[in-house]
């Protein structure tokens, strides 16, 4: 793929009609930046956006009090495969065929999570948070929403990855969980692309690196960026917008940067 750097709108080639998108982890940030463009989108017939907790989702439930025929919200917990599964469940009766889904949800700090500088900051409760929602609750939304993506037509998966999870580019160490559930959540990309492919040949499922975006994600860690590298929300959406769009099916499995550049594994 060529680096996509143009920030000049969305095309879908390959979507001849409009059709259904969702956004998992919709409530703020990039997320929520994702969902609004989608909205916009007259190419885009109708959105489910889940999160864990619609009600508190205010600015999520404003964009839905604006555009209440194309945009469903219901609740969803990735951390919880009983929920994910009534999430999908529900989704039966809100939505039909989706031909875009983005799992946006992921963690990197909390109240009393933080990323490891040493090993001796590792512990197994950090490491199966950052498990639970990194790298199981993309795994587990496909599993349980694989019957409402489209069967044989063309299909477009974005999984919300970060280079730190590529193995051929960690120079630095440190960030042990983090790390390695990007990089768990990076095979599990690859796995769905090759099983999936097999009944639907114009089935895509990529790893996107959104870059450092202004999000309480990344705000502890800030200081250490170059104003000029940080992007707003809106801006990174529309960058991973444009690199999914333009995904070919020989691209599924792959790890993309913001601007369309591979990432190694």
């Amino acid at each position: 793929m060529h680096a996509i750097v143009k920030e000049t709108g969305l095309s879908w080639p390959g979507f001849t009609e409009p059709f259904n998108a969702m956004v998992q982890g919709a409530s703020r940030g990039l997320g929520l930046a994702i969902t609004r463009l989608l909205v916009e989108d007259n190419s885009v017939r109708h959105v489910l956006a889940t999160c864990r907790n619609p009600n508190d989702a205010h600015d999520l439930q404003l964009l839905l009090e604006q555009n209440q025929t194309k945009l469903t919200i219901i609740g969803l917990d990735v951390s919880n495969e009983k929920n994910i599964a009534t999430g999908a469940e529900l989704a039966t009766h809100l939505t039909s065929q989706i031909r875009l889904l983005i799992n946006c949800a992921g963690i990197l700090h909390d109240d009393t999570l933080r990323p490891e500088k040493q090993i001796k900051e590792v512990s197994v409760d950090a490491l199966q948070r950052y498990f639970q929602v990194n790298a199981f609750g993309p795994l587990l939304i496909l599993k349980h929403f694989k019957s409402l993506l489209a069967p044989r037509d063309r299909v477009l998966i974005g999984n919300l990855s970060a280079r730190v999870g590529s193995i051929g580019d960690n120079h630095l160490g440190g960030w042990y969980g983090y790390r390695a559930s990007k990089a768990a959540q990076n095979m599990f990309t690859r796995g769905v692309a090759i099983e999936f492919r097999r009944k639907n040949p114009d089935f895509i499922c990529v790893s996107l690196h959104p870059g450092t975006v202004a999000t309480t994600l990344s705000e502890p860690f800030r200081h250490r960026i170059r104003s000029a590298q940080l992007q707003s929300p809106a801006a990174a959406a529309m960058r991973l917008l444009q690199v999914l769009s333009h995904c070919k099916p020989v691209d599924s499995g792959e790890f993309f940067a913001y601007d369309g550049t591979r990432i190694p594994w």
